[in-house]
């Protein structure tokens, strides 16, 4: 969706770091989106952090964070730290925290091709869900320096696909998160596969 696709000629800034709840709730129903509770209050989480790091928020911004949040699986590994060192003359080096299903914190660090790849090879260290991953996918929703970046990603596993999405200023943060959101669909997909397997082995 753009701006004239809902009747704007601009990408309209409409709210900024100091909006309510109550007036991001009704832009988005402006725009046609109507969000769950929980959806909602997620999406305002994201919101007030690009927020703090944007002077101006556009509608574009608005859709960015209302399509991640839909698109994303409910969380079972929660994304806590994305810390990243990198340059033309070092070795990217990565850093990961993530929070686990049963409430355990885990960190790993990892060295990579990229600071992307040391991502991805640190969250793979801290998960340790074997996967393959096929497509890796990067554009820009919003214009300027400050724009957030989204990003589409596809895993395969035993001949099965997940896609996981994010989208953030940072776009090593949005990476991750999309990394994070395709792993959780793949381990809740594990974990009816064993539920189904054990219910039948008990009948």
């Amino acid at each position: 969706m753009d701006a004239q696709s809902i009747g704007l000629t601009t990408n309209q800034i409409i709210l900024g770091k100091h909006s309510g709840r109550n007036a991001f709730r009704s832009r988005l129903k402006e725009l046609g989106y109507e969000l769950s509770e929980s959806e909602l209050n997620r999406a305002f989480v994201s919101f007030k952090d690009i927020a703090d790091k944007k002077k101006e928020i556009t509608d574009w911004d608005l859709e960015a964070i209302v399509n991640d949040e839909i698109q994303q699986q409910p969380e079972l590994f929660r994304l806590e730290l994305v810390q990243v060192s990198c340059g033309d003359r070092a070795r990217p080096t990565a850093t990961v925290t993530l929070r686990a299903p049963d409430g355990r914190e885990l960190t790993d660090a990892a060295i990579g091709t990229g600071p992307v790849d040391a991502v991805y090879k640190a969250i793979n260290r801290a998960i340790d869900v074997p996967n393959q991953l096929i497509e890796f996918s990067v554009k820009s929703v919003t214009a300027g320096i400050d724009a957030i970046g989204e990003v589409t990603i596809r895993l395969k596993q035993a001949e099965r696909i997940y896609s996981g999405h994010g989208a953030d200023t940072d776009i090593i943060v949005a990476s991750a998160r999309a990394y994070v959101s395709a792993l959780n669909r793949l381990y809740a997909a594990q974990q009816r596969t064993a539920q189904l397997s054990s219910t039948a082995a008990g009948t």
